[in-house]
């Protein structure tokens, strides 16, 4: 959600904003805009819309200069309007600010500002931060931006230029991502951007900023010093800090000929296992190598209990971990939703384990329960997607689910990614604490055969689009399963209300009889998960009770399993694996099905309405 994008150099910065904004149109947005700084003045674009609305405004009016900053908004204070739209300046334009985040105190600064003869134009917190930094200028921008931040309450990811104090641009973060850019060979030019794929196509050299740290960029360098230096003795230290390498190649954020990023995703996901697998399993130990955890390593032999915390699919894919962690490790597993954690004053006892997962590694919920688990003393465990980021890099520990960029805003390859860490973590731990080497082997033998069954799943999209066809006109649709299924049913739920709109549930299958039978009737399709696993036949009790209501089955099902496909409406086969891999090969037609009723519904399914790719404010 919300992107910046800055530069400066000695190009133009119009194309560049421009380019850097559509790679980021993924993160979802209602509005976006430009500021450039040329012969003391700034030309300000800003448009609610899409970003190809702005550069129909840009055509018209375009602006010079090689200095500049962009921002796509998500609306949080006030709704998608131009005015509410970034960047924000103040009256005399002296002053320009692009913001991710949310300033908790900014009713009580926008008063005190009134009252000092400030006018505000729009209804969001954004506005308050560049009249405060306004107000304390004296002709040094790093100094003022710092000043007015020693004011603000709340999360922020800025970045601010004055027409008093040019050719430079101040950035700052606090609970919001940012990155500085740094132009590869003998450019003298400088970038800032919230997300690595605004950046990708000029430069892979990154620095990432931490909470706390402000940012100068000019067309030399940067130097990094924190906020709280400024209100020192005056000296400021500068933080050295590690240039990264991004290993994403700019294809991976192309479509590659796939109608939406999302399909291409589905499809990249045998390879996409495979990376999260590679180098990792251990087939004549019967175990997996996960490098990351090696600063935990004593801990995990002596840990007594679990906590996993993560939001949305992630939460899914946390469900699955604890099935995988308590049968194979026998070790106590609670499933905690980040953003109801830090606020119940979770017990943290000696020996308990936390575990971070989120796909950016920036979800705020997720990063706020991790800090709140590390302030009570427990060590924390990432397992995220995108490297650098907060989570990885404020854990004890971790492991990188290596999916390359997801685009998507309808996570499918990073769910399948977190549930194949999961199971190499699942398994490294129940080695270590009894689990036999025959078992090891077999979990290993079933992991390595999964992108080959995956594929197979994919082979079926045919199929999934004629079941489609039959039911895109639907309203709602109930998703059912059981044991290491029933996240799954969660997931395909999801999947279909967030990308087509139709409300979806999801339920384990045994519960359908404590109330959302009443909703059974012949226009509401039922979604089973009913691979032939340990509850098979329970499920198929389940079904002939949906049956028996009128309600139509769509069943996912394994590989020759005739007598199911003969009961149900739309039977959808699958390979068979060991139960405690299934959902990775089970979730992978509820994808597609999702995605297919989406298309045909007419939704724009790469950038679902409301939604954003990485919730960075609470």
């Amino acid at each position: 959600m919300c992107g910046i994008i800055g530069y400066i150099g000695g190009r133009q910065a119009q194309p560049l904003l421009l380019e850097g904004l559509h790679r980021m149109e993924y993160r979802g947005y209602d509005s976006a805009g430009i500021a450039v700084q040329a012969d003391g003045v700034h030309g300000v674009r800003k448009i609610a819309g899409k970003i190809n609305v702005l550069e129909e405004v840009l055509y018209r009016d375009p602006v010079a200069g090689t200095a500049g900053i962009g921002h796509t908004r998500w609306a949080t204070h006030g709704p998608p309007t131009t005015l509410n739209a970034h960047p924000h300046s103040e009256a005399s334009s002296r002053t320009v600010l692009v913001h991710n985040g949310i300033i908790e105190n900014y009713e009580i600064l926008r008063t005190k500002l009134q009252e000092l003869g400030h006018v505000f134009v729009s209804e969001t917190d954004t506005e308050v931060l560049v009249h405060l930094i306004d107000e304390v200028f004296e002709g040094n921008l790093e100094q003022a931006v710092a000043a007015a931040l020693s004011r603000v309450q709340g999360t922020y990811g800025i970045a601010v230029m004055h027409v008093a104090d040019p050719d430079k641009i101040v950035v700052a973060r606090n609970g919001s991502p940012l990155l500085i850019g740094i132009g590869d060979g003998d450019s003298e030019e400088m970038f800032v951007a919230s997300d690595v794929a605004a950046v990708l196509a000029h430069t892979r050299k990154v620095v990432y900023l931490d909470d706390g740290e402000l940012a100068v960029l000019t067309r030399e360098g940067h130097e990094i010093i924190a906020v709280t230096d400024f209100g020192a003795s005056g000296t400021q230290r500068l933080i050295n800090r590690e240039v990264s390498h991004i290993d994403w190649d700019l294809d991976q954020i192309e479509r590659g000929g796939f109608e939406h990023f999302m399909l291409k995703e589905i499809f990249e996901q045998p390879d996409t296992v495979r990376d999260a697998m590679r180098g990792r399993l251990l087939e004549e130990e019967g175990t997996a190598h996960l490098g990351g955890l090696r600063e935990l390593a004593d801990f995990l032999d002596d840990v007594k209990r679990i906590v996993i915390t993560a939001c949305g699919t992630s939460w899914h894919a946390a469900l699955v971990g604890e099935y995988l962690l308590e049968e194979l490790a026998r070790i106590p597993v609670e499933v905690e939703y980040a953003s109801e954690y830090r606020y119940r004053r979770p017990i943290v006892t000696a020996g308990t384990l936390v575990i971070a997962i989120s796909q950016s590694g920036e979800t705020a919920d997720t990063l706020a329960a991790m800090r709140e688990a590390r302030r009570r003393g427990a060590p924390v465990m990432g397992i995220v997607n995108v490297v650098g980021s907060s989570i990885a890099r404020e854990t004890d520990g971790g492991v990188y689910i290596h999916s390359g960029p997801e685009i998507g805003v309808a996570s499918t390859k990073a769910f399948t990614g977190q549930l194949t860490v999961l199971a190499q973590f699942a398994l490294y731990m129940a080695r270590r604490r009894g689990l036999t080497l025959l078992e090891g082997r077999e979990i290993v033998a079933g992991l390595r055969a999964l992108p080959e069954q995956i594929e197979r799943a994919l082979e079926q999209d045919e199929l999934i689009s004629r079941v489609a066809h039959e039911y895109h006109e639907t309203s709602n649709a109930l998703y059912l399963g059981r044991g290491y299924n029933f996240p799954v049913a969660l997931e395909g739920a999801l999947k279909l209300k967030e990308i087509s709109y139709i409300h979806a549930e999801g339920y384990p299958a045994a519960e359908m009889k404590h109330g959302p039978i009443a909703l059974i009737d012949e226009n509401m399709p039922v979604v089973f998960i009913a691979p032939t696993d340990a509850v098979y036949h329970k499920v198929v009790a389940n079904i002939e009770e949906v049956k028996a209501r009128g309600g139509r089955v769509i069943a996912i099902v394994s590989d020759g399993d005739s007598q199911l496909a003969e009961r149900v409406d739309h039977a959808i086969p699958v390979p068979r694996t060991i139960d405690c891999l299934q959902p990775l090969v089970s979730v992978i037609p509820l994808q597609l099905l999702a995605y297919r009723i989406a298309v045909m519904r007419g939704c724009n399914v790469d950038q679902p309405r409301n939604l954003a790719k990485s919730v960075t404010v609470e």
